[in-house]
């Protein structure tokens, strides 16, 4: 008897464990919070052990490494990057402070350099339409005396990085700059000879859009690089129409109407620009190498269609570009463009076309309230240590996905002290996903 007791014992014991061993029996019909959980994961990638608390990363970064073959890790190298590398520096001078950026970015994992070397329709290297850039020796028109662009083009190749140069392509002259315009810039001389190719707006330069020669002037300034240089890519960011004013293009609107034209300012604003950009992809379609041609528009889609007039989908639909690489400066919590929700936008603009979808990340926020986030997101770029690395994982599960370009290298490699500490911690968390 005794016996049969200690065995009904054990059999309750055992029959106890088994019901409680992954938690306490559900209600029927409960489907517990997995939906929940899914949902709130997908819209907020989380943080892995693994990746942030220093344990073991062996197998996830070769799974990470196995299955992002190709993925583009992209750094902005501007012209307020290149200003302390080569204003006023020797060849020698420019040469190694090149070779120790591109040091720093390979290290870091990065495979491309995006280098700014047509900022303000000037040029970092010699150029039959555009004058010496200021950034070469302090004065627009001089020569520093060699040329940075084939620097950066051996320096970035001779370590497995590729080069894509980086052109602003109607943006003269900015409001605070009072620097004067090389007689020998083409902008300048237009304004001097009352032409609006060129445009005054608000203290500002610009290249007016609506007039063919300067659409043309950008045009055979791509095909001298893409002529003269070994880049791998030829990259417009998001300097367009820098106003919906209608004075700022008046007479050119005018002619149109005159000519016949039929469609609205805004619709012509927009097919002005997909003439330009549809005249890159044509410059670049007859050189005898591959050539990328990308465009890094805002992350505000309203303000590209309305305000810079920039129709990305025509752009796409006509296989003019072969990447898009949106300007995604927000967080997750950002309570009027959460992170998650514009990334699924862009990516619903590539699906099955062939473009590439690349998202451009916001290290320059980090340690920064970001007052326009609303009180839900405006202390989220603050205190993150793994912020930018959950969003190259919540990009890679997006359709078109093809790599993320990151703004800009100073913002990585010299921040200020007082965020350096939290770069660092970010800049490991990227690491640990390549």
């Amino acid at each position: 008897m005794g016996l049969v007791i200690v065995l009904l014992i054990a059999a309750a014991i055992v029959w106890w464990w088994l019901a409680h061993r992954d938690g306490p029996p559900l209600p029927v019909g409960y489907s517990g919070p997995s939906s929940i959980v899914t949902a709130r994961a997908e819209e907020y990638p989380a943080a892995d052990s693994t990746l942030y608390f220093g344990q073991s990363t062996a197998g996830a970064s070769q799974e990470n490494h196995e299955q992002q073959e190709g993925e583009v890790r992209a750094v902005w190298l501007s012209y307020l990057d290149l200003e302390p590398m080569l204003t006023g520096k020797s060849q020698e001078e420019f040469t190694k402070n090149c070779g120790e950026a591109m040091d720093n970015m390979k290290q870091m994992g990065i495979n491309t350099v995006i280098a700014q070397v047509r900022p303000f329709c000037d040029a970092l290297y010699p150029s039959q339409y555009f004058p010496w850039s200021a950034y070469c020796t302090g004065v627009q028109g001089v020569s520093p005396g060699y040329d940075p662009l084939e620097i950066l083009v051996r320096e970035a190749h001779s370590r497995g990085l590729k080069l894509e140069a980086w052109v602003n392509p109607f943006r003269v002259r900015a409001a605070n700059n009072s620097k004067p315009l090389s007689q020998q810039n083409p902008a300048g001389q237009w304004l001097e000879a009352s032409d609006d190719a060129a445009v005054e707006y608000q203290g500002a330069i610009y290249l007016n859009p609506g007039r063919q020669k300067a659409r043309e002037l950008i045009i055979n300034g791509i095909r001298e690089i893409a002529d003269n240089y070994e880049v791998d890519g030829i990259h417009f960011d998001d300097y367009f129409y820098p106003s919906p004013d209608e004075s700022f293009d008046a007479a050119a609107y005018s002619d149109y109407q005159d000519g016949g034209g039929e469609l609205t300012l805004a619709q012509w604003r927009r097919q002005n620009v997909g003439e330009l950009v549809h005249g890159v992809h044509e410059a670049l379609a007859q050189c005898e190498r591959k050539i990328l041609f990308g465009v890094s528009p805002q992350g505000n889609m309203k303000n590209n269609l309305n305000s810079q007039y920039i129709d990305i989908q025509a752009w796409i639909d006509a296989g003019d570009i072969d990447y898009l690489c949106p300007q995604i400066y927000y967080g997750f919590e950002n309570e009027s463009a959460p992170y998650q929700t514009v990334v699924q936008e862009f990516s619903s603009m590539v699906r099955d076309s062939g473009v590439k979808l690349y998202v451009g990340l916001a290290p320059y926020k980090l340690g920064q309230e970001d007052k326009w986030a609303g009180e839900d997101g405006k202390e989220e770029w603050k205190t993150s240590q793994s912020l930018l690395a959950r969003q190259i994982q919540a990009a890679r599960e997006q359709t078109g996905y093809g790599g993320f370009a990151l703004f800009r290298y100073g913002s990585l490699f010299t921040p200020g002290e007082q965020v350096s500490g939290q770069v660092q911690s970010e800049i490991q968390a990227m690491k640990q996903l390549f």
